[in-house]
């Protein structure tokens, strides 16, 4: 798959900034401190207490794991090496998964022939440690020495080891990156470029590698020389690769900010070669010598969301190619996704929430055909990966009544390869997309799902994220648990309604769609949620008492934004490894990188936008809340425990419902394992079940 291959990274905690003056709940910051987890257990156990007792709790979570663990899940591909695919597969008997490896033939034609590389549960047996799979990173087109990340607990945080495919096993006296938040790729075999952070000068203000070095095989890491450097006011610098049919670029992204980086690529004299493409493009894929930009600004007579393409050996040699049009979006949509194999250029777009998928291919005139390929309408697509020389892409295809499939697509023909058996009886059921009209008249797409002839108004759950151009698509409903897992299934089933919001801050509509939310204009996004919440109880869906809303991260400062402007229109809130404190934000474990997204709370003019919705600060006394269920890890290095642990000790304070559960391992997503995201289900459940009893 072709896309940009930066390294993931980790997480270092932001050096502590100056307490808040006035904050008497500033102690619960402390992550690992005694005080801190002794008040984080006995909330817990409150909870627990409360909602394990709800009749159907048990009976939910146990549907909700075999659900999770179905052994006839779907094995995606996680790379295609050459003639070989790898997986990583998770099941009742793996709880942290297997990764796998079988030829691509089999795979296609849905007979997978697997050989197991890592039994991660094993392993983390075998060395002590509680290991979560955060994947490999194989140098082609041997594909056959591979960087392994692996971290304990779940964090951001991983540990890099090199690893062996032919013999399947790491590889002794192999490279081994330790545990930080860093990043690495290859240069060659014996040669690997790598970004870590080893003392507060080789950091960011976010907490991430500013420096780049090269490390040679054999050689102790006191030995690797720089070969780049960013400032402290960066956000990051990374090593990355990219392929083309017959080279692989490799060079150093430099984040000058969360939404603009520069981008150098190593040229032939081995010096590093700064492309110019603006800044706040992505480069996506190269194919055919061509460097695939997307646009996030105008460009000349490009408009934002455009797909253009420049001519990568010219910038290589010095030159400034113009751009040329490889695909312009229509009102109605925004390009997602985009890759590539050897000649074809796939690219995965949204028409009004709903998925297309297109083939591109270059021309000799230098133009660009354009297929588009016959699969579901109305549905969401992902681009999972590609088969380079077979020109295939790999695909799911799935709404909320439609289970998922995983396709083969050429420009020839559309192989199904496995499809998820329906998980229950989707005849009972109907889906809607409808609109909702914010504050500024702003049209605000929304799915609802219910039960077929439904009438009278119900309980309604509202999703939604609105941040970081993420756009929101409706997936199977027992899937996602980061969202709700099978909590929307048993919803609907008990006769309430699921909706998922796509309000502005997202990707739904392009770049415009989320710098309608970004900084100064978040807002829009607080009364976007308004009004997908007042559509729903003017047209008789929701019970007026019934409406409950969740997020999760940057849908936390939703929720909460929501419940302190409107606490009577929101019976319930459910927050996820969320943020609160707007105040303290840009000083906590990675916050200093959101900074182009919410705004700088140290400079007054940002402060006062933000310190006007920010949720734990509008907190009043003497004003009733809706009841809260937040849930988050204490393992998460991206979103501070400290915002839920606070804004939950401030409700409580003031007399307001908290139902607080901090699981201790599984990092910003929660969950370390499907047996914690169904007890998560089934807590929300049972939750929801309580508060919003008729």
């Amino acid at each position: 798959m072709r896309k940009l291959a930066l390294a993931a990274a980790a997480v270092v905690t932001a050096s502590a900034a100056a307490a808040q003056s006035g904050d008497p709940y500033l102690w619960l910051e402390d992550v690992q401190g005694a005080r801190p987890l002794a008040q984080v257990k006995t909330w817990n156990s409150e909870a627990e207490a409360a909602l394990t007792r709800v009749p159907g709790y048990e009976q939910r979570r146990k549907r909700a794991l075999a659900l999770l663990n179905d052994p006839q899940q779907i094995a995606m591909p996680g790379a295609v090496l050459g003639d070989m695919v790898t997986n990583h597969w998770v099941d009742a008997d793996h709880k942290r998964g297997l990764w796998r490896v079988s030829p691509i033939a089999a795979f296609v034609a849905g007979k997978p022939e697997w050989r197991v590389l890592i039994d991660v549960d094993a392993l983390g047996k075998a060395e002590g440690k509680s290991w979560v799979w955060h994947g490999a990173n194989c140098l082609p087109p041997e594909n056959r020495r591979c960087l392994v990340s692996l971290s304990p607990g779940g964090g951001d945080a991983d540990v890099i080891r090199e690893f062996d495919l032919p013999s399947g096993s790491f590889v002794d006296d192999g490279f081994t990156v330790p545990l930080g938040k860093n990043s690495a790729t290859w240069l060659d075999r014996d040669t690997l470029l790598v970004a870590a952070v080893e003392d507060e000068a080789s950091s960011t203000r976010s907490g991430y590698p500013r420096v780049v070095k090269m490390w040679k095989r054999g050689t102790p890491w006191s030995a690797a020389t720089v070969v780049a450097e960013g400032a402290k006011e960066d956000i990051s610098v990374d090593p990355f690769a990219v392929t083309d049919e017959t080279a692989r670029y490799v060079g150093v992204r430099r984040g000058t900010g969360f939404y603009a980086s520069r981008l150098s690529l190593f040229g032939a004299d081995g010096k590093l070669v700064e492309l110019p493409i603006p800044d706040t493009s992505e480069l996506e894929t190269v194919i055919d010598g061509q460097a695939i930009v997307r646009l996030v600004d105008p460009l000349g007579e490009f408009a934002p969301g455009s797909l253009v393409a420049f001519d990568l050996p010219a910038m290589l040699a010095g030159s400034k190619p113009a751009a040329t049009l490889v695909m312009a979006p229509s009102a109605s949509q925004s390009i997602e996704e985009v890759t590539a194999s050897d000649d074809v250029l796939w690219v995965k777009a949204l028409d009004d929430v709903s998925g297309k998928l297109f083939a591109l291919r270059h021309q000799a005139n230098g133009s660009w055909t354009t297929v588009a390929m016959p699969l579901a309408a109305n549905s969401t697509i992902h681009i999972v990966g590609t088969a380079d020389s077979q020109d295939m892409a790999f695909a799911t295809v799935e709404g909320m009544l439609e289970p998922t499939s995983l396709l083969a697509v050429t420009g020839k023909s559309i192989e199904r390869v496995q499809s998820l058996p329906a998980q229950f009886d989707a005849s009972r059921f109907s889906v809607e997309q409808k609109f909702a009209a914010s504050q500024d008249g702003t049209k605000v797409p929304y799915f609802l799902v219910r039960k077929k002839g439904a009438a009278a108004p119900a309980n309604a759950l509202i999703h939604a994220y609105g941040g970081f151009r993420a756009a929101q698509t409706p997936t199977y409903l027992t899937s996602q648990p980061y969202r709700s897992g099978p909590l929307g299934l048993f919803l609907v089933e008990d006769g309430d309604a699921f909706v998922l919001a796509n309000i502005r801050g997202g990707g739904e509509y392009g770049p415009a769609w989320h710098k309608d939310a970004l900084r100064e204009k978040r807002q829009n996004s607080f009364d976007d949620l308004e009004a997908v919440a007042r559509d729903l109880i003017a047209t008789g869906v929701a019970r007026p008492e019934g409406v409950a809303i969740s997020g999760r991260s940057n849908g936390g400062v939703l929720v909460g934004a929501a419940m302190t402007q409107h606490p009577e229109l929101y019976s319930a809130v459910i927050a996820g490894s969320p943020l609160f404190d707007m105040k303290r934000y840009s000083h906590l474990s990675a916050g200093a990188s959101w900074i182009d997204e919410y705004g700088d709370p140290d400079k007054p003019t940002d402060w006062a936008f933000l310190g006007a919705y920010s949720p734990y600060q509008q907190v009043r006394s003497g004003v009733r809340y809706p009841p809260m269920f937040v849930y988050l890890s204490t393992e998460d290095d991206r979103v501070h425990p400290g915002h839920a642990r606070k804004m939950t000790a401030r409700l409580k304070a003031l007399g307001n419902a908290v139902y607080y559960h901090e699981f201790l391992e599984g990092g910003h997503s929660v969950g370390a394992d499907r047996a914690e995201d169904a007890k998560r289900a089934a807590l929300e459940w049972a939750f929801l079940k309580t508060e919003l009893a008729r």
